[in-house]
Formats: structure tokens, sequence, C-alpha cells
């Protein structure tokens, strides 16, 4: 904007030289046919028609003739109107009385665009890329992974961003909200809360979302956007409605001089004549009874106080605006008539003004600079200036030699004269040793006023008789400032009937008492209070000529009133202009004052140097009306429609908002809020008219794809609502026809598009925002579904609209996503079969053909995606939606029943097509059951009870199968069943219970939701794998016993692995039945005690088999050393045999081949068994009845032959083979108390005994002893 102070030249060239290239029409004249086409850039038809010319244009031609003039003569008229409304608004915010930018108001956020989407999209993708720097764990990045995919990419967020309804701010949001539930969910770290874990990641991601962008600019570009939408300078509001109206530089530039917008007074003088004006027309409607048409008739009286009460509130808040903002001076508030343009004559005493009520306080400034032409006095003599104003203190300047006597020393003075007297004096320093006071050399008084120059000037001082210099002058300057309330003065002459009775000059004041209050006062030297005055309210200032027989004045102007008129009269023409002009401000007349005629002439012929004569005022006016302004400044605003012009006004500003960068959903910024409240106050807009079409415009831009706030057509919608019913929040009782049926009109549109957005709330309202949406669109609509403001509508009406509003939309929602599904599904074909899906395009195949050839297994897989699709949905409805529907929860869990019978189609019909031999379809139910089992609201809801129904027969039928096939591969298994080891039993086993297991973890996996059917299921597998692991046992004992059997009862007897097989298969099944049967504490008594029991039987059994394999392969060794038995023949023999070889060659211990194999036999039993079984309980028993039995054996061998003596090869055996039992089985653990029993007892008494008695008899053992040596220990090892 242009320096409404720039100089005459400058400003006067720009204007020109923008007046050539765009020249707006003179103000008032019609635009010829010939110059619009021709500045259209057609060809207009001329006056004079040459002969070459048709003499009748074509109908066409003429019509585009015709139409081109109407839209130039249409445009034309918008550009005149725009031009006024902006006279008006720049008048607004040049002189503000009854608003100010509100400080309060919701911050708004820059808008994201599209370009800023894809380069976040752009820099989200670089981080999951790995081309960032930014280090991160597999939690966050999998974090940024759902929210890129989810949140960046969806349609949804595309769709708002395009409408503008996003800003960073719900980027960020929406990600800590989305990360919030994971951050929860992970577990504790010691040292590390999870706090400290979420801000961590908040700060990744403004990393991430920054990018490369320096942090610094981002928040200077951030804090300067905040600043401007806060509070605005005079120059930002004219700058931002001249782009709102599409006013020029140039135009803004000769309506603001012409107006005078930098001119405080001349704004309140407009203001109050503009009220004057108002209270006129309210009294012509009074009189003429053009009133609009109301609801009632009594409304036409109540208009008309309104009208009054609302100007009166206007002048109270004029009344108590201080004269200039910042200043001390307050302006006194005194009593005005409330239905009259001026005073009432009734009132006059009250009203009218003492000299003690004119109060001026003036500040001089004196600064005396040098004395000149002082001679007389030595060189080194001291000079001074004292100064004062009479009646106030004395100031001193400095002192100086007299040689050079200069100070520029400055005094500052208040005083209440308007004509103060101010003395200067110049003294000298006395030399007498008895002079009391300094010498006088002169002095110079002086009389200024605000009028008076401001640079220094030279004045001769009146010398003493001391001073034989009689040529002193002083230079100095006297600055008198102008008070806030005195807006002009000067000399005048004056002659009046009340006051000033003799024609004669005076010193006039024109004092602002208050706003509606001015005074014409005339002083006299050195005197504060004025000598008469002439209170202004009611004058009419204007021009008048020469008055004969009145000497002295050469520019003559009069104020007159009824039965009173004062004559003025100045010394020149420009005083006289600037004097009626501050009257007519001050009188707050209608009528304008015009120089006369002969004046202007006189001005045009003087040239250039009679033109100064006139203001500057007067120039930029002229300039105005040069240039076609001058029907817009001097307009009476009274006299427009300003309903509509404030209308077109808001509309603009409406649409310039929603284009700017602010995320501003609708509301106006501060600036715009303070100058539209401003032009309601001071022209009169009604205060529902301003919202009714508020509310339209806003309702136009929501259906063209705007995002509205709710809550801001909550505030407008409320108030109307309150307007029409009669509760007058701006205190207007009278509702006009055309206001209740725009209303209706609205309420019915409002509510048309409040139920379209809560059917379309996951695409108005994406993931919850603009955040608290769609909870205000909630009691936004309970509102507009109110009859009036009062009644309360009934709550299952309210219930029905939403009811209703949400079935639609879950038909809504769910046809969006299955064409989602498609388009993804195309996609995915297009990506993994680009022929096929090339060769479709070229076949041309319709979807119907399409839909025929998909297999079941592509049906199931679509239908699983969707399943997915649909999840998802319901997820987000309950993260950010289900908050705004609080109050409705049942509806929102109708909403989504509805949602799921819809899928429910679609999945029974890919259901159907499935092979009943087919099982692929349990990820389905359990996809959709473990959403459903953890959803409070529809866990065994309709949908959840179909998807059971659906199941059921499908799971038993599958579970009937499973037994059915485990139990033929056991058969089957353990017939052909090698006993090879496989983890921890056979081949057989391990099938078997990995078959159980999986069988088992698919029923639990499924979490069946019913209570008595999982309950059924659990029993029946469990019962199940109690009958096969039963069946296990049986044949692996059936196998164990055969097996031993079919195998050598000699020491050549070997434990197989197969063997240790079997033992671990029963050592498998005793862990797999706690894991496969147990369950609650009745049903584990009639499973898994019973196949623990039957387990613990065969384990017995198989057991005893093995010890009494055991016990049968000693009974043989024993029946081999029976030989020797005492008095049989063989003995004999043998005896006589051994004793006759011994004397030519070294004879084999008889016997100890016998008794090694046995130890070897025993020793290679335990250590198989101890490496290959793995229950070491099972190992333990059999070792301690193996001990026990093998030792019990013994003994009864030994007491059979009690009466008998032991052969000595008997004897060395025996020993041998009790010494390393004894020792290998305590080896092998088997306790003290076992391996020293009784029989032990028994049998190592009779063995000890024996080798006492061979000892004697034999003459020796050959060093075998039941006595442990260590030569025996070595010859063991």
């Amino acid at each position: 904007m242009l320096d409404p102070s720039s100089s005459e030249e400058e400003s006067d060239g720009i204007v020109e030289e923008e007046s050539k290239e765009a020249m707006a029409p003179q103000a008032g004249s019609r635009i010829s046919p010939s110059r619009t086409s021709e500045s259209s850039g057609g060809l207009a038809p001329s006056s004079s028609r040459s002969s070459a010319r048709p003499t009748s244009p074509s109908p066409s031609a003429a019509s585009e003739e015709k139409e081109d003039l109407e839209k130039l003569q249409r445009e034309e008229e918008d550009r005149k109107k725009k031009l006024q409304l902006y006279v008006f608004v720049m008048r607004c915010v040049a002189y503000p009385f009854n608003a100010k930018q509100p400080t309060d108001m919701a911050r708004r956020q820059q808008k994201i665009t599209k370009q800023q989407l894809q380069q976040t999209k752009d820099r989200f993708q670089a981080f999951l890329n790995g081309d960032t720097q930014i280090v991160a764990d597999e939690a966050f990045i999998n974090a940024v992974q759902s929210y890129y995919e989810v949140f960046l990419k969806s349609d949804r967020v595309a769709k708002m961003v395009q409408s503008g309804g996003f800003s960073a701010t719900d980027f960020r949001d929406v990600f800590k909200r989305h990360i919030e539930k994971r951050v929860r969910s992970l577990p504790e770290i010691d040292g590390l809360s999870k706090e400290t874990v979420l801000s961590s990641w908040m700060a990744k991601f403004d990393t991430i979302y920054r990018g490369d962008e320096d942090p610094r600019k981002a928040q200077q570009r951030m804090t300067a956007s905040a600043a401007s939408e806060l509070i605005l300078s005079k120059d930002q509001l004219y700058e931002m409605f001249q782009n709102i109206l599409g006013i020029k530089k140039f135009e803004h530039q000769l309506l603001y001089q012409a107006c005078q917008l930098d001119n405080l007074d001349e704004q309140a003088a407009q203001i109050r004549r503009e009220l004057d004006g108002r209270l006129q027309m309210a009294d012509q409607i009074a009189r003429g009874g053009k009133f609009p048409k109301f609801m009632s008739k009594e409304m036409e009286a109540m208009y008309i106080e309104e009208l009054k009460s609302s100007v009166n509130q206007l002048m109270a808040n004029l009344e108590s605006m201080p004269v200039s903002k910042g200043g001390e001076f307050k302006l006194q508030k005194l009593k005005r008539g409330h239905n009259t343009s001026i005073i009432d004559m009734g009132q006059e005493d009250e009203n009218t003004l003492s000299k003690s009520d004119v109060v001026l306080s003036f500040t001089l400034e004196v600064v005396i600079m040098e004395v000149q032409g002082l001679k007389s006095l030595a060189p080194n003599r001291i000079v001074y200036c004292t100064m004062e104003v009479e009646g106030g203190e004395k100031l001193q300047t400095d002192q100086a030699e007299a040689s050079k006597p200069t100070w520029g020393t400055q005094g500052d003075f208040t005083t209440t004269h308007p004509l103060p007297a101010v003395k200067v004096k110049l003294f000298t320093e006395s030399t007498g040793v008895l002079a009391l006071e300094d010498k006088e050399l002169g002095r110079v008084v002086l009389h200024p006023t605000p009028n008076s120059p401001k640079q220094s000037e030279l004045h001769k001082m009146t010398v003493t008789k001391a001073c034989p210099d009689q040529d002193l002058k002083i230079k100095l300057a006297i600055r008198m400032d102008k008070p806030q309330n005195m807006k002009h003065c000067g000399y005048l002459w004056a002659f009046g009937k009340n006051v000033w009775k003799r024609w004669k000059k005076r010193f006039f004041v024109l004092v602002q008492v208050s706003q509606y209050t001015f005074a014409m006062c005339s002083y006299r030297e050195k005197k504060s209070e004025p000598q008469e005055l002439l209170q202004l309210d009611g004058y009419t200032v204007d021009y008048s000529d020469p008055q004969p027989g009145l000497d002295g004045g050469r520019a003559f102007f009069n104020a007159v009133k009824e039965g009173d008129t004062v004559i003025f009269a100045s010394d020149d023409e420009q005083d006289r202009i600037l004097w009626v002009q501050a009257m007519y401000r001050a009188t707050g007349q209608s009528h304008k004052p015009v120089p006369p005629t002969q004046v202007q002439k006189l001005n045009s012929k003087g040239g250039a140097s009679a033109q100064m004569d006139a203001p500057i005022s007067q120039f930029y006016a002229d300039r105005a009306q040069k240039h076609g302004m001058d029907e817009f400044i001097s307009a009476n605003p009274c006299s427009f429609d300003h309903a509509s012009l404030f209308e077109m006004v808001q509309r603009l500003t409406l649409d310039h908002r929603l284009n700017d960068t602010f995320c501003c959903l609708g509301w106006f910024s501060p600036g715009q809020v303070f100058v539209l409240d401003e032009y309601c106050a001071r022209n009169g807009v009604r205060g529902c008219h301003r919202h009714l079409c508020y509310l339209r415009d806003l309702l136009e831009r929501a259906e063209s794809g705007a995002i509205i706030d709710p809550t801001l057509l909550h505030y407008s919608f409320a108030f109307c609502a309150s307007h029409v019913h009669g509760n007058r929040p701006d205190g207007l009782s009278t509702v006009k026809v055309d206001e209740k049926e725009r209303f209706e009109d609205i309420k019915e549109r409002l509510r048309v598009i409040l139920e379209n957005q809560i059917v379309n709330f996951r695409y108005c309202f994406p993931f919850g925002r603009p955040e608290g949406a769609l909870k205000a669109t909630l009691s936004l609509l309970e509102r507009v579904l109110m009859k009036d403001i009062v009644t309360p509508v009934p709550p299952e009406e309210v219930k029905g609209v939403i009811r209703k509003c949400l079935e639609q939309a879950a038909q809504l929602n769910y046809q969006r996503i299955t064409e989602y599904a498609k388009i993804e599904g195309k996609k995915r074909e297009m990506f993994e079969h680009p022929v096929f899906c090339l060769a479709s395009q070229v076949m041309d195949l319709t979807i119907q053909n399409v839909g025929r050839l998909v297999t079941p297994a592509k049906k199931l897989e679509e239908t699983i995606r969707l399943a997915e699709l649909v999840i998802e949905v319901l997820q987000q409805n309950q993260e950010h939606h289900a908050e705004a529907f609080a109050w409705w929860t049942d509806l929102m869990v109708e909403h989504a029943e509805n949602f799921l019978a819809l899928y429910a189609i679609d999945m029974d019909a890919a259901l159907e097509i499935q092979s009943p031999e087919s099982w692929d379809s349990f990820p389905l139910f359990q996809l959709l059951n473990d959403f459903l089992r953890t959803d409070y609201h529809l866990c065994n809801g309709k949908f959840h009870k179909h998807l059971q129904d659906l199941y059921a027969p499908l799971v038993v039928r599958y579970v009937d199968l499973m037994e059915s096939s485990i139990a033929q591969s056991i058969h089957k298994g353990f017939d052909r069943e090698s006993w090879e080891p496989v983890n921890n039993g056979s081949g057989t086993s391990e099938d078997l219970f990995w078959k159980l297991d999986a069988l088992q973890t698919f029923i639990r996996d499924l979490h069946w939701p019913e209570e008595e059917f999982a309950k059924h299921l659990e029993s029946r597998i469990q019962l199940m794998s109690s009958n096969m692991i039963e069946n296990c046992v049986k044949r692996t004992r059936m196998a164990f016993e055969s097996k031993l059997t079919k195998s050598s009862k000699s020491t050549d007897f070997r434990i197989s692995p197969t063997l240790c097989t079997m033992f671990n298969v029963m050592v498998d099944a005793k862990d797999q039945s706690a894991k496969l049967c147990a369950m609650e504490m009745g049903q584990e008594k009639q499973f898994h005690s019973q196949i623990d029991e039957l387990i613990e039987e065969s384990v017995k059994d198989m057991i005893q088999l093995l010890v009494a394999k055991f016990v049968a392969i000693l009974e043989g060794v024993l029946a081999k050393i029976s030989r020797y038995d005492e008095g049989t023949l063989f003995s004999s023999f043998l005896s006589f045999t051994v004793k006759a070889a011994s004397k030519y060659v070294d004879v084999p211990k008889p016997g100890m081949d016998v008794a090694d194999g046995y130890v070897t036999f025993v020793r290679h039993s335990q250590d198989m068994l101890r490496d290959k079984v793995n229950e070491e309980v099972y190992i333990e028993r059999l070792f301690d009845q193996w001990y026990t039995a093998t030792m019990n054996l013994l003994g009864t061998w030994l007491t059979e032959r009690m009466d008998q003596q032991l052969h000595v090869y008997q004897l060395k055996i025996l020993i041998r083979i009790t010494k390393k039992k004894y020792r290998d089985f305590r080896l092998q653990g088997v306790l003290d108390s076992t391996l020293n029993s009784k029989m032990y007892d028994t049998v190592r008494n009779r063995l000890t005994l024996e080798e006492a008695t061979a000892s004697v008899r034999e003459g020796g053992m050959q060093g075998i002893s039941m006595k442990d040596s260590d030569e025996e220990d070595e010859e063991d090892d």
C-alpha cells in the first residue's frame, strides 16, 4: 500500500500512470457501445456507417454484441459495487469504535497441500527403504510401515488434503495415536519407561517428516504465519480487503487520501453524520409506515425502538472513545437525546456548556539559540538568559562569554492559556562587590499560538537603559503543541446575535468537549478560560458572501441555527476552508459545504500558486473526482442496502479465507472477524441476517466438498434459532418473515448435509479428523431436529435418525471396501500375471465372464482379503469414531452388525462353492473370530453366532475325520514299526503325538466363543487323545513282550535299542498325556488319571517282564554251576579231571568264563538302559527290582544247598557274581537300603563261610575272596 503521506507529485504521477493502463469510467457516466466493444476487443457499430457495411447485421452477431454489452455492464456495476463496499470497509478499519480484533480464537495451522503430501510420502518411503541416516528398531519401523500403508496412502487422506482439511498437526496426532497402543503393548524394560519410548518415537517421526528442511526456517515460517493469524495492522487489513474485493493499489490510494482516513477527526465526524442519518431514516420509516414484513404487526413499533436503541448504543460507544488512542485526554460524557439528531430543546439547560467545561492544556518548547549585537560588554563577561511563561516557573540557560553568546538550551513549559506570554530576558553577571542582582540587558515578550512557525527566528529585544547596545537581537524558537481536544485555532472576525455582538477580530479555538459536543471559544491573552463560547450542536456551517457594512476580514462563512446566525471571516481563503472543514466535522451536519465557484475560478486563473491556497484535502478530493471516485466517497451510507452489501463482502471474505494457506475449516481470521463485526455494528446489519448468510455460504462450500467445522455451523445456527424463536440473543425482538423462511430453508438443508456427513462419517471425518468434528456434527444434528429453542427433541427420534444414517453408512462403507478390494485384486493379478491380464484386456472379457472363471480357492482368498479390510474398517471405527458415538453405543454396534451382515452374504457364497474335503476356510474363521471375541459388543452377536453356526459342523466333521485318520495311522504304523529311536520315541508314536498336539492346538487356536461347544470340543479332543495314547501304550507293551519272548535267555542276551525305544514311548506317552489329556479337576480324573494308571501298569509290566528275563538268565548261569553240586557224579568227574591235568599244564579256572559272561551282560544291560531310556525313575525302579530279584534268586539257590558244601568252582563264580553285582548296582545309584538287604547279608555270610572252609580244605581261593582288594579292582578294570 502506498504511503498516504507521500508527496503530491509522486502520488499523482503514480495515479496518472496506472490510470492510463486501467482507467475507470467517470462516476455517473455510462459506457457507450463503441467504447465497451473497443475495450473488449470487439468491433463496435459506428454512428456513421459506411456504404460497405451491411445495413442490418445478422441476428446472431447482434445478439452476441448485446450479450457482450450486457456482460460489460454487469462487470462495471459489480466493480462499482465493490468500490463502494471498499469505501465502507476502509472507514471501519480506519476508525473502529465497536469491535476489537479477538485474541482468544483458536490458532489455525498451515494446510497440507497435495505436493506436501507427496513429499511426506516420499520421505517416509525413503526411511522404510533405508535411505536415511535415522537409526530405528524393528518395532518403530513396523509402526511407520503401518502408518504409511494405512494413513499416508489412504485415498480418504488424499481427498481430505484436496479439500484443505488437514494440517501437519493432524498428521502428527494421528501417528501419536497410532503408536500409543503399540508402545503400551511392548514388554517392560528396566530403566526405560514407555513415556521415554513414546517421546523418542515422536522425535524420530518429526525428523522423518521434516526431512532435510532446516528446522529453524520452519520455525520462523510457523511463527510468521501464527502472527498473521493474530493481530493485523491497519495497512495489512487494507491490503487483505483489496485482495478480497479486487481493488487496485491506485484506487485504494485515491480513496484513502480523498476519504482522509488518516484524519481521525474526519472519521469521527463521518460516524456522527452516519448515526444522525440512521436516526432520521428511522423517523422516516415511522412516519411513512414502510416497514419490513414482520411475523406480527406489533413488531413494527418495536422495530423503530430497536433501530434507535442500536444507534444510541453506537453513540455511547463513540462517546467512550478517546480523542486519540494512547492520549491522556478523555472526552467528557454529556447527555444526548435518544430520539433526535440534535439536542432536544427541552434539555437545553441540562446540556449547555459552561466555561469551566472547556479545559485546554498546552506544551511549549522554548529553545534559545544565540544573541546578536552584544558589543558593549567585555569579551570575557558572563551572560545568560532566562525564560518563563507568565504564571509559571522561570528557567535559566547555561553561562556563556559575551564574545560568544550561544546556548541552544531548551525549556519545557505547560500552560492552560491558548495565548500565553513567553518572556525571555538577557542578563550579565554584576562585577560590583555590593551588587545583589545581576544586570538585565534586554528582554523580549512573545505571544505564540499553535499555528506559529516552529523554526527559529530573530527577535529584536527591548534593551534597558543600562545597555548601550540598542540593536540587540535574540534567535529563538517556540513550539506550541496542539492538544488533542483542540481541533483548530486562529484569528477570526466574528459577529453574532447572542455572542460576539461586536464585529471584532478575536482568537478562536474549536474545542471538542465530547464526541458529540464541540464549542467555538474566543480567548484573550494570558487567560485560561474562554471569554465567550458557542456550543455548535444543531448549527450548520457553510460558505457565505461578503457582508456589506462589515469592515475587516476577506473570506466569509457562517454558522446558522434556527433563530441564530453567527458570521465569521478570515483573512485568507485557505484559512476559511480549513475552518469550515473543522466546523463541518464538529456540527455533524449532513450538508457538505462546497467552496464557492468564484473561488474555484479564482484559483484556476491564479495558476499553480493560486491553487496552493486550497488545502491538500481539497486537492485529493478534486483528484478523486477526476478519476470517478467522488460518487463513492460522497455517497450517503444510509441510502444503501447494507444487508446485501454485507452479504457480498462476507461471501467474498469466506472465499478468500478458504483459499488461503491456513486450515481454517470456515473460521474467519481475527482480522476478518474484526472488520465484519465493525461493519455490522456501524451499518446496522441484523445479526440474524449475518448468520443466515454465513450459514448459507458455509453450506454451499460444504456441498461442494470443502471441510467446514460443525462447531462453527452450530454457533451460527444456534444464534439464528434463538432469534427466530424469540430468545433475542442480540437484543432484537423483531423477527422478519423472510428471516423465518430463510431459517427454515437453511435448517432443512443443514439437516440433509448433516445426515449425509453421518452416512459418510468415514470419509467426511477420516481417522477422526478434524478432531471432535464428528461429535460436534451429532450434537448439531440433535439441535437441528429440535422444533423450537426450548423443547428438547425426544431421544428416540434422534436415535431413529442416527440409526437410519448408520444403516446407510454400513451399506456405503461395505460398497467402498468391496470396490477397493476388486481394484486391489486386479492390480495384484496384473503384477503376478501380466501376460494373462493383457490377454484379458485384449479379449475384452466382461466382469461376469471373469467371475465365472474364478476358482473356489481364488474366491476364498478374495473373501479372506475382504475380511481383513472389514476388520480394519471396524477397528478404525472403534479407534477414531467410537468416542463421538459414545451416547449411541448400541447404534454403533447395530452399524457394525449391519456391516458384517453384508459381508456375511459374500462369505456364505464363497464358502458354498468350497469343496467338502477342503479345510482351507478355517483361517477365515480364525481371522474373524479372533477379532470378534475380543470385542465386547460384537462377541456372540448376530454375525458371530452365524459364523459359529456355519463352522460348527465343519469343525465336528474335521475332528471326526482326524480321529479316524489318526486311528488308522496308529494301526498301520505299529504294524510296520521298526522301533528305531526317533526323537523321544518311535516313528509311529512321534507321528501320533504330533497329530494329536496339532489337532489340539488347532482347536485351541479356534478360541470357540460359545462356552458349551468349546467345552465339548475340548472334552472330545481329550477323550480322543486319551484313547489314542491308550492304544499306543497297549501296542507298545505287546510289542515289548513279544520282543522279549523272542530274545535269548543266556548271557549272550543284550538290551537292544528297540527295547529302550519302547520304554521311551511309554515315557513320552506319559508326558504327552499330561499335556493332551489335562483338563479341569473332574474331567482330569476321568481321562488323565486313567491313562496315567494304564501307563504305570504297562511300565510296571514291562519292568517285570524285563526283570523276569534277567532272572531267567541268572537261573541259566546257576543251572550251569549246579552241576558241581556235592555228591553228583559229574562233580566228582570234573574235580578229578582238573586235578590230574593241572600237574602237567596250566588249566584255566573252571567257571570264570561263566562269571565273566554274566558280569558283562549285566554291565552292558545297565549301560544300555542308562544311556537310552529317558526316564530316570523307571531305570531306578528297574535296577531296584533287578537287583532284588537276582539277589533273592541267589539266596534261594544257596538256601537250597544249606546242607551241602559248595564246590570251589561254584564258590568262585558266586563270589565274583555277587561282588560285581553289588558294586555295579551301587554305582548305578541303587540305594544302600536295597543293596544291603537281608538276603544280601545271608548270601554274603554264606559265601564268606564257604570261602573260609575252602581255604582250609583247598589251601586257598587263588585270589578270589569276598573281601575287597585293590588287586581285584585292577583286575576288574
